[in-house]
């Protein structure tokens, strides 16, 4: 699920404000920082946020990991992008914008 932040709510450190929401910074292997948080204290499910600045704002994209990928090597993992628990962490993560 994705939504778009206006340069008037845009924060000037995406991870300050992820981190307050309770989420923790994760770096791929390409070097691209996204930010996780735990639902159940484990590793999975988790919430999985990517958080692009852009000209005029900023784009969140937001998704459930349910599981860690099942095959080595590969980024396929079982996401889901929408449904009730995607729509409200996102109603809470944009409050802390």
């Amino acid at each position: 699920m994705k939504f778009f932040l206006k340069d008037e709510q845009k924060h000037k450190n995406p991870g300050a404000t992820m981190r307050s929401a309770g989420y923790h910074p994760q770096t791929n292997r390409d070097g691209e920082t996204s930010y996780v948080k735990s639902i159940r204290g484990a590793g999975f499910p988790r919430f999985h946020v990517y958080a692009n600045e852009m000209p005029s704002g900023w784009e969140i994209t937001l998704h459930l990991d349910q599981k860690k990928p099942t095959y080595e090597g590969f980024s396929a993992h079982s996401g889901d992008y929408d449904g009730a628990a995607v729509e409200k962490e996102l109603e809470r993560i944009k409050s802390f914008f």
